[in-house]
């Protein structure tokens, strides 16, 4: 009977995202059978961050969550968050954008993580020598450019990236509410993506 549960529950998250293509997935089929409990907090966690988020916006919270689809590589994701974007009036120069800021902030996280783990001075004074043009006049606007980059930067696990992302967000107005509830979507869809893959 708990499985039976545990099914509708997780056909409920389905249809929260519009994931389409998600059956025979071996670790869905493992939390259903074994009535894993989980799966009623996965749907709420996920229902609470996409729908709930008092600090953000219809439009910033499918951006970010379109940017954790990109960043983890979720095909069902990334495409249930397309038709999201294009339903909320978002443009493809801003998925665009979207995709190259999440594809530098890999590059700089990995570069800037080394650094930070090696911490040589040789290494530390060295310029970067990426080019970055990207972040000099973001079309999606300075304030969701900069939340995109420290979710993801804090997904990756760069120290360095989150403190930059975090303090410039902070200098520019930014409440700390809002930095928060980035960051926890980016961590519930990253839990999601683990159940997903």
């Amino acid at each position: 009977m708990n499985g039976v549960i545990e099914n509708e529950t997780f056909n409920n998250l389905v249809s929260l995202l519009d994931l389409k293509g998600y059956e025979g997935l071996t670790t869905v089929e493992t939390l259903i059978n074994t009535n894993a409990r989980y799966i009623k907090d996965l749907k709420i966690n996920v229902s609470n961050v996409l729908n709930n988020a008092q600090a953000l916006s219809k439009k910033e919270t499918i951006l970010l969550a379109y940017a954790v689809a990109v960043n983890e590589r979720n095909n069902l994701l990334k495409e249930a968050f397309v038709i999201k974007a294009e339903a909320a009036g978002i443009t493809q120069e801003e998925l665009a954008e979207v995709i190259s800021l999440t594809s530098l902030m890999n590059v700089n996280n990995i570069y800037y993580r080394f650094r930070h783990f090696a911490n040589k001075e040789f290494y530390n004074n060295q310029p970067a020598g990426i080019k970055m043009s990207i972040m000099a006049a973001p079309i999606l606007g300075r304030e969701i450019f900069e939340l995109i980059s420290l979710t993801v930067s804090a997904i990756n696990g760069c120290e360095l990236c989150v403190k930059s992302h975090e303090s410039k967000l902070i200098n520019e107005g930014t409440s700390e509410t809002k930095i928060l509830e980035a960051v926890k979507l980016g961590a519930v869809l990253k839990g999601l993506v683990t159940v997903l893959s």
